[in-house]
C-alpha cells in the first residue's frame, strides 16, 4: 500500500518508516522543510513537504502522495517540565487539533481509506476506579488545570478521527515511550536524573504507569496500518506498574542508589501539581484488545526486561 506518515522523522516515525518499507509498503514522509529531505530519504521514504498547520500545503502534499493510508504521528514534545506541563505540550496540542483536522480534510478530499493517529494512553485515563483501564474507560473528566489542555487536544483528535465516517479511523493510545530517541534513552536527561538520585518517589508512588518500547510501538502501528479496524487500541506492554515499583528497579539497573521518597507537598513544590499526579494518581492500561484484534504482541512484554537494554 501507499502510506503517508506525518511526523516521520520523530522518535516513533524513525522506527516506523523502515518497518513499513520492509513490509512492502511505499512510504511517503510529510516533512516541514527542505532541510529534512535527507533525513526522510535515509529512512527510505519519499519526502513531501508541508507545514502541518497550513491546510493548503497539507492537501497539496497528500494529493502528491495519493496514499491509501495516512499515519498521523505529529508531535513536538521536547523536555517536559512538569511545573509548566501546559507549556511543554502547547505545540503538540496545536498539532493534535489543527494538524489532525488538516490531515483529515486532505484525506477526505483525496479518498484515503484508512487513517491511523497517535494518541496517549499513558497520562490521560480517568484517575478513579481500578488501576488498569481498557479502551472503554473514559479519559480524565476532571483533569488538573495544567493537564486540561493536553486532555482536550487528545479528545479532539480522537473524536475527529473516529467520527470520520468516510474513512476507517484508528486511534492508538501509546503508553510511555522508552528506548532510542525517547526521553528514556541512554544518556537522556530523565535517566541521568534517576542515576543522580534527583528523581524521587513522591507520596506513596501509587501512580500506575504503562510503558511501551518504541520499537514495539512501531510494530503495533504497522499492524494497525495493515489489519486495524475502526476504533481505539491501547499500545502498552503487559506490565502496568506503580512508580514505587518501577522507579527503584530502574535505578538499580542504572547502578544508582534507591530513589529518595518525599511527601506530596514537597513533590508539589519541586515538580508542580502535574508531577504529583504523575507520581501518585495515574492509571495504567490493558493491551488485551490490541493483542486480540491487531495480532500484536510486544517483543518487550515487560518494562523489567526492556529497561535492561536501555542503560
Amino acid at each position: 500500500m501507499k502510506v503517508l506518515v506525518a511526523g516521520a522523522t520523530g522518535a516513533l516515525g524513525k522506527e516506523l518508516v523502515p518497518r513499513l518499507i520492509a513490509a512492502g509498503h511505499e512510504v511517503f514522509a510529510m516533512i516541514r522543510s527542505e532541510s529534512n529531505k535527507a533525513r526522510a530519504a535515509q529512512l527510505g521514504a519519499v519526502p513531501v513537504i508541508a507545514d502541518a498547520l497550513d491546510r493548503a500545503q497539507v492537501e497539496a502534499a497528500v494529493r502528491q502522495a495519493a496514499p491509501e493510508v495516512i499515519v498521523n504521528q505529529l508531535t513536538a514534545i521536547g523536555h517536559v517540565d512538569t511545573r509548566h506541563f501546559d507549556r511543554s505540550f502547547a505545540a503538540t496540542n496545536r498539532l493534535r487539533i489543527e494538524g489532525t483536522d488538516n490531515l483529515l480534510a486532505a484525506a477526505r478530499a483525496t479518498g484515503v481509506r484508512r487513517f491511523v493517529a497517535q494518541s496517549n494512553g499513558a497520562f490521560t485515563y480517568t484517575r478513579t476506579g481500578g488501576p488498569v483501564k481498557t479502551e472503554q474507560d473514559p479519559l480524565d473528566r476532571a483533569p488538573i488545570g495544567q493537564m486540561a489542555p493536553m486532555i482536550a487536544a487528545i479528545e479532539h483528535l480522537e473524536n475527529a478521527v473516529l467520527g470520520a465516517a468516510w474513512t476507517e479511523g484508528i486511534v492508538l493510545r501509546y503508553g510511555a515511550f522508552y528506548g532510542p530517541g525517547t526521553s528514556m534513552a541512554p544518556g537522556s536527561e530523565q535517566l541521568e536524573m534517576i542515576r543522580k538520585r534527583k528523581f524521587p518517589v513522591v507520596g506513596d508512588g501509587g501512580g500506575v504507569w504503562s510503558f511501551v518500547h518504541i520499537a514495539d510501538a512501531a510494530e503495533a502501528t504497522v499492524a494497525a496500518v495493515e489489519n486495524g479496524g475502526r476504533g481505539i487500541y491501547n499500545i502498552v506492554d503487559d506490565d502496568p506498574a506503580p512508580v514505587a515499583e518501577w522507579l527503584p528497579e530502574l535505578a538499580a539497573m542504572l547502578g544508582a542508589k534507591k530513589p529518595m521518597r518525599v511527601p506530596r507537598f514537597i513533590g508539589r513544590l519541586a515538580a508542580g501539581q502535574a508531577g504529583v499526579v504523575l507520581m501518585t494518581e495515574l492509571r495504567g492500561a490493558s493491551n488485551a484488545k490490541a493483542k486480540r484484534e491487531l495480532g500484536w504482541h510486544p517483543t518487550h512484554p515487560t518494562w523489567r526486561q526492556g529497561f535492561r537494554v536501555v542503560p
